[in-house]
């Protein structure tokens, strides 16, 4: 699903304006993405956690150049559904 598909769903279940319903999800999106650039998790009760994950420090390797790279701790962020979600995606999803 795309943001566009997902902008006609809102505006299929709510009636809102297709304008309204872009904008709502814009918004939404912004306020996440500054709240985990801010350090803070977002938590959304029966559909998971937006968190901030810490990454150490670790070494890598440059395969081309045969040489090794310290990649610096840094911050990533994740989805962790929530148990209800996963067990919802479990029983309708078929292989």
């Amino acid at each position: 699903m795309t943001k566009a598909d997902l902008v006609n769903q809102i505006v299929e279940e709510t009636g809102l304006d297709k304008l309204e319903a872009l904008t709502a999800v814009e918004a939404f999106m912004s306020s996440i993405k500054g709240s985990l650039a801010s350090g803070n998790n977002v938590y959304l009760r029966g559909f998971g956690s937006f968190i901030v994950k810490k990454r150490k420090e670790k070494t890598g390797r440059n395969i081309s150049k045969g040489t090794i790279v310290i990649i610096p701790a840094h911050n990533v962020p994740s989805f962790k559904p929530a148990k209800t979600f996963i067990e919802k995606v479990k029983e309708n999803v078929k292989v």
